[in-house]
């Protein structure tokens, strides 16, 4: 009924106040004391490092890791394998390249540890509400957490296994490969609205769309909801915020000589809206604050709406 948490962010916060919810304990430890902070209260306890988490933890311990990825969940992953014991399970919930995860996998097995990469969908409202999981490793170890992930996902069906290390991961970013087409391809629709001839209410021709169409989605309403938020249009940047993880996606395709155009294109785009004022961009850029807290960057003197 309990594990720990490291990282307490936009997503490692909501993910530790579902599972209280769930009615489990937490054990969590972050860089910033104020994420800890913010948490206190039944059902969560802080740590003031990671070895007093792992105290904190009964055996057979499980720990999920939500840092960015690269450098900090490398440095997270070499400070716990000195910390838990054999039998004890890490979960890797972050956007970490599979071949990281099938290699980080390898090293904690020969200390008896066990790891899994969990590749996490639905953005910060999932987190809170309701996400869904997609994870790589030994099966066994899957089954172990699945309870967990059950309790923290909107329903069984959003848990999968997908296969052995690496093959959450590699999941995770295919989906977030589609994604990225899907985000360009409403920002292109939203500016299409825009300069028409016709005075074109976007926003109630979006919320309709999310009515019974063939392309109702999430992605539709949070367009639909940034619009009506944002009052000030003209005043957003079209720089955009990437984290790079398609780029690992489009480089494997590549290699392997697998067609994405559409997937290409999306990434693409995202360098060339740095340079132009293109209104598809700023649609992207509230699209990605929608559903992931990305940054929206506003142009000198431009203020949100209120």
């Amino acid at each position: 009924m309990e594990f720990g948490i490291i990282g307490l962010g936009r997503m490692g916060a909501n993910i530790t106040r579902r599972a209280i919810e769930q009615g489990r304990r937490v054990v969590g430890w972050s860089q910033n004391a104020e994420d800890m902070d913010a948490l206190a209260g039944d059902g969560f306890t802080g740590a003031k490092d990671l070895t007093e988490l792992v105290a904190q933890l009964s055996a057979p311990r499980i720990v999920f890791i939500y840092v960015p990825h690269g450098k900090a969940t490398e440095e997270v992953c070499n400070n716990l394998r000195g910390l838990l014991s054999p039998g004890d399970i890490v979960v890797d919930g972050g956007n970490s390249h599979w071949e990281d995860s099938r290699r980080r996998h390898m090293v904690f097995g020969e200390h008896g540890i066990n790891f899994l990469d969990v590749g996490t969908s639905g953005g910060i409202s999932g987190a809170r509400n309701g996400a869904c999981f997609m994870a790589g490793g030994d099966r066994d170890v899957f089954h172990a957490i699945a309870p967990i992930l059950r309790d923290l996902a909107i329903d069984d069906e959003a848990v999968v296994y997908a296969g052995p290390a690496g093959a959450g991961h590699f999941a995770k970013l295919v989906h977030n490969a589609i994604e990225f087409g899907m985000i360009q391809s409403i920002a292109e629709g939203v500016e299409l609205l825009a300069r028409s001839e016709y005075k074109l209410d976007a926003v109630s021709l979006l919320s309709n769309w999310n009515h019974g169409s063939v392309i109702r989605s999430w992605l539709v309403d949070l367009m639909a909801q940034a619009l009506l938020n944002e009052d000030n249009f003209e005043g957003l940047s079209t720089y955009v915020e990437d984290t790079d993880e398609v780029k690992w996606v489009l480089n494997w395709a590549l290699d392997q000589d697998i067609p994405t155009p559409v997937i290409g294109y999306a990434q693409q785009a995202l360098m060339q809206y740095r340079d132009l004022d293109w209104p598809a961009a700023k649609a992207v850029a509230l699209l990605r604050h929608g559903f992931g807290g990305h940054p929206v960057h506003r142009l000198e003197g431009a203020r949100a709406r209120r």
